[in-house]
This record gives C-alpha cells, sequence and structure tokens, in this order.
C-alpha cells in the first residue's frame, strides 16, 4: 500500500475516534500512534497534518460540504462518509501538493473500503462539485485580496 494512502486511511480512524469520543488531540495522537508503532515517520507526518487541519478547519469543511450534499444533513450522514469528506474537502481546498483527481479517487476507495459501494458514488459526487466549484471561489477570492493589496 502506498504510504500516503496508508495516512489517510490513518487519517479516518483517528477522525473517527476523535468523532466518537471527543478529547484532546495530542493525547489522542500520542494513543494511536502507540498502538500504530509500525507507521513510519512520513507516514506520522502526513497523517498528522490532514488530521490537524482538518480538526482546525473542521467548521469551515462541514459548511462547504453542506452545501453539496443535497437532502442530505450532515449530521446524519454515515460517520464513515462524513469523515471521507471531511479529509478529503481539507486536502482539495487547503493542500496544493496534492492534485485534486488524487484526492477524489482515495477518497472513493477508502469509502468504498470501510463503507459500501453506494459511498463511494456519494463521496465521488460531493468531491467533484466542491472541486469545481470551490476551489474556483478560492482561487477568485485569493485574486481578489491580491489585486486589492496591489492598489
Amino acid at each position: 500500500m502506498r504510504k500516503r494512502t496508508q495516512g489517510r486511511e490513518l487519517t479516518l480512524q483517528i477522525l473517527y475516534q476523535y468523532e466518537i469520543n471527543p478529547q484532546d488531540l495530542e493525547p489522542l495522537l500520542q494513543i494511536f500512534w502507540q498502538e500504530h508503532s509500525e507507521a513510519s515517520e512520513e507516514i506520522r507526518h502526513f497523517t498528522e497534518a490532514l488530521v490537524k487541519g482538518t480538526v482546525e478547519h473542521r467548521e469551515e469543511l462541514d459548511q462547504v460540504i453542506g452545501r453539496y450534499t443535497e437532502n442530505w444533513e450532515l449530521h446524519r450522514m454515515a460517520s464513515i462518509d462524513r469523515n471521507i469528506l471531511r479529509f478529503a474537502t481539507f486536502e482539495l481546498l487547503f493542500r496544493e501538493d496534492i492534485p485534486p483527481k488524487v484526492t477524489i479517487n482515495e477518497a472513493v476507495d477508502i469509502a468504498k473500503k470501510y463503507s459500501n459501494e453506494d459511498s463511494g458514488k456519494f463521496v465521488n459526487g460531493i468531491l467533484d462539485k466542491i472541486n469545481h466549484t470551490e476551489k474556483a471561489r478560492t482561487e477568485k477570492n485569493q485574486q481578489e485580496k491580491g489585486s486589492s493589496l496591489d492598489i
């Protein structure tokens, strides 16, 4: 299994634990890594970046996801699907080093593996909309901020 794929799967596990039993993130990570000591430093670094970024931006991510989940309230969604959408949306909006196609494909594969076949389609549809609409909105906002600074 590729390192980043493994990191995303570990991210899902941590976010799931964090959501089920909210607590300080640092102690949760310490316990998690004790139980997953086989993970390389590179995998840990990538995983923690996704987890911390997702947790830090969770409110914003939930708002973005909520705009694209027709007839679905976020809190009624399966926890696995919700957390996959959260970290993948974080990747799409905040991690320019990861191509959107990779993020979406990985999220779909993880949804199929940990949830069900329909979850893969559900995750794909939402992330595709977010990628095309939100990224354009974010880029436009950044351009407007940049041009206002030029004045």
